[in-house]
């Protein structure tokens, strides 16, 4: 998946953290067990699929108070993330994190087995502030996927090929205006050996909001970089135009609508567009 900037209430400062992984043992956090628990602000976890790609990964979004210690209990109480601040960065705390997991292809990781490894349930997401007292707070992972929003260009389909080394290379060509669309989703992942297997038959879903993102690579002074358009749009809109200055960079685009749903399960498309003189 290339480039995408989330919303706001999934963006984040990814900070690289010593971190255990599926341990069971358990943490005393605190001296006092009466002292009263404080939520977080916001604690989700959540799913990504990309569906042109084919593949899964599992997200994390969680803020609040200072912290120097967290970590995340799945439903069968196994800890599955532990982070213990240390030093300096230990005596500041942090306040906001953001990650993401490596998203191996289904080839490598079938989606069966992927839904598998994080069962669907309530985890708790617990942590110790700076002064001592317990964070805890509780999120419930389900395994409902939105469908893929299927999208046009300016009316025109999809591109599905947009390496232009590839002989099915079938990139979306279209003059200026430039308006992306798509389908309004109201239904799970319908495909059982896909971003379905989790969930089947298929069950009405709602969206919390939709996202496009468009990207082009750009040379300045001698240095490539991708600069990005990204809306985070209503559940009631499904098309966006994109601003004439953006596409005044160049002719050649990729683009990305998702489609996230209310436990912020997102789906994701991409293709590409050029755009004419």
């Amino acid at each position: 998946m290339f480039y995408r900037k989330p919303c706001k209430n999934l963006t984040a400062n990814l900070l690289v953290l010593s971190v255990a992984l599926g341990t069971c043992h358990s943490i005393a956090w605190s001296d006092d067990d009466d002292d009263e628990e404080i939520p977080f602000d916001e604690a989700h976890l959540f799913f990504e699929l990309n569906n042109t790609d084919g593949d899964l990964g599992i997200h994390a979004l969680i803020d609040g108070d200072a912290w120097k210690k967290l970590e995340i209990e799945s439903p069968n109480e196994r800890e599955m993330l532990d982070i213990r601040v240390k030093s300096r960065l230990r005596r500041q705390g942090l306040t906001e994190l953001f990650f993401e997991s490596a998203e191996p292809t289904f080839d490598e990781l079938p989606p069966r087995r992927f839904f598998r490894r994080f069962p669907a349930g309530i985890y708790e997401i617990e942590g110790v502030t700076l002064d001592g007292e317990e964070l805890e707070s509780e999120t419930e992972l389900t395994h409902v996927m939105p469908a893929p929003p299927g999208a046009t260009v300016n009316g025109e389909p999809m591109a599905e090929q947009c390496d232009e080394e590839e002989p099915l290379f079938d990139i979306t060509e279209v003059s200026a205006p430039v308006t992306i669309a798509w389908d309004e989703v109201t239904m799970s992942h319908p495909d059982a050996d896909g971003g379905g297997a989790g969930v089947q038959p298929p069950v009405p879903v709602s969206i919390h909001n939709y996202e496009v993102v468009v990207e082009i690579e750009v040379e300045v002074d001698g240095e490539e970089f991708a600069s990005v358009f990204s809306a985070i749009l209503p559940p009631d809109v499904r098309s966006m135009m994109i601003p004439p200055e953006f596409l005044a960079q160049g002719d050649t685009f990729k683009y990305e609508v998702l489609a996230r749903e209310k436990s912020f399960n997102q789906t994701a498309i991409e293709s590409c567009f050029e755009v004419e003189e």
